[in-house]
């Protein structure tokens, strides 16, 4: 047995675990699935963005109250070991699953299958309920959890992320629509799923409404904020001193996958449209944009730098690769406001990050953003994706500079609510309703 598995041993036979006979048992291990992007890669690179984030968070927080966690994930590098204890209780395991690089997601249907043998190797090495529920990420783990949970005899819980159906509904100009394939898996997946989780109450009924989920199956769990991490801590001031940004500037940032569907394009040309009719506010105007090509983007890394020279507003332009979380932290306090013109966001984690540090958003009315963000209180919402509409939300803040102090208290306050044990918390309740209600079929089925 390794020390990994013996100290889970240990862990699990722990006075935490006693239960009242006929109680609901929560899980003890879960495989949590997440193929296409690893909880170790920098968010804001390729794939990897606020789903990265959730696992990571949602993992440690499921740990600290007593649930293992293995992770399997796709190998993207030969450098990487089987194994990586990411926090004490959370494991990541890498599954050969194709050639290491030159993979765009696209390409990982094909792969779903040997993904599926490494699972299965991993597992054949444990005995029998070694786990005892699979939360599967994003529709391609779920055909792999899908598969695991009926070989296992567990439950699967799924969580959509973002939908087919939902993201061709709303896509950006010149934007690639998902494909059928998508659309059918993950119909199979809602059907097959023990327990959906949805990050707001509007995704659950796209759900239904969409794929014909059955309500009773639908969990809304908020994800969460790492408020230890994303704080006000000591100022604005402080931070642009960090970042050599002015002290008096305004600062619209845009911090995330640059691709079609963050629509990052939208903000650089309401910059341009705020400079036509105010263009004594150029010399004090920085637009940071912090992030790396992803998705449809790939295709025109260079596309974004070449619209700031086109609209003549290159000058202001900053931009940035992606950043720890740390450092995204100092940006967001840096920030006079977040600008989230997205065409489609399941929950918009970005938003709330940037209002826990104190800084308000701008955002497009699309989504989960309308629960992330408090329309004029925390940020403004803005309705459509029309560079005038968010220039004049700019002008607003430009106008008057009390406004991003005053929205940005406001704002951090209401993060408090967003914390990662309440979402791990809640979390582990629909593992535990899963559990029973899994349990009661098999036994019906055996009755």
């Amino acid at each position: 047995m390794s020390q990994y598995a013996s100290r889970l041993g240990r862990r699990s036979a722990s006075p935490s675990r006693l239960r009242m006979p006929g109680a609901p048992r929560r899980p003890r291990r879960i495989a949590m699935l997440s193929v296409h992007t690893s909880p170790l890669h920098q968010p804001g690179t390729g794939d990897a963005g606020g789903m990265n984030v959730y696992i990571v968070e949602l993992a440690q927080r499921l740990a600290a109250i007593n649930i293992e966690v293995e992770i399997f994930t796709r190998a993207t590098t030969a450098a990487l070991p089987p194994e990586v204890e990411l926090a004490p209780g959370v494991l990541v395991r890498h599954v050969d699953a194709g050639p290491y690089e030159g993979l765009a997601k696209e390409d990982l249907p094909a792969q779903l299958c040997a993904f599926t043998h490494g699972v299965m190797q991993a597992w054949a090495g444990h005995r029998p309920g070694h786990y005892d529920l699979v939360h599967s990420h994003y529709w391609l783990s779920g055909h792999v959890g899908w598969l695991a949970a009926e070989r296992w005899g567990a439950p699967l819980v799924h969580a959509m992320h973002t939908m087919a159906k939902v993201k061709n509904a709303s896509l950006a100009e010149g934007d690639t629509p998902e494909p059928a394939a998508r659309v059918i898996g993950e119909t199979q997946i809602v059907r097959a799923a023990d327990r959906l989780i949805a990050n707001t109450a509007e995704e659950a009924g796209e759900l239904v409404r969409h794929y014909e989920a059955d309500p009773g199956k639908v969990a809304v769990v908020h994800p969460g904020v790492n408020l230890d991490r994303f704080r006000p801590a000591d100022g604005r001031a402080a931070a642009r001193a960090r970042l050599g940004l002015p002290q008096d500037a305004l600062v619209p940032l845009f911090a995330g996958r640059i691709q079609p569907l963050k629509a990052p394009d939208v903000l650089l040309r309401a910059v341009a449209v705020l400079l036509d009719d105010r263009p004594e506010l150029r010399s004090r105007i920085v637009v940071p944009v912090v992030g790396g090509p992803s998705g449809s983007g790939l295709a025109k890394p260079e596309g974004l730098q070449k619209l700031a020279a086109r609209l003549g507003i290159a000058d202001v332009v900053r931009f940035r690769p992606p950043v720890g979380q740390d450092q995204l932290a100092d940006w967001f306090r840096a920030a006079s406001v977040l600008v989230m013109p997205s065409y489609s966001e399941s929950f918009g984690l970005v938003a709330v990050e940037a209002q826990a540090a104190g800084t308000p958003v701008i955002a497009a009315a699309v989504g989960g953003l309308p629960v992330a963000v408090r329309d004029g209180e925390t940020g403004f919402l803005v309705p459509g994706h029309d560079p005038a509409d968010y220039a004049r939300v700019l002008r607003a803040f430009a106008d008057e500079p009390a406004l991003a102090e005053r929205m940005g208290a406001a704002a951090a306050r209401h993060a408090r609510s967003f914390g990662w044990d309440t979402a791990a918390s809640a979390t582990a309740d629909v593992y535990t309703a899963a559990m029973a209600e899994h349990r009661r079929r098999v036994r019906a089925r055996h009755a």
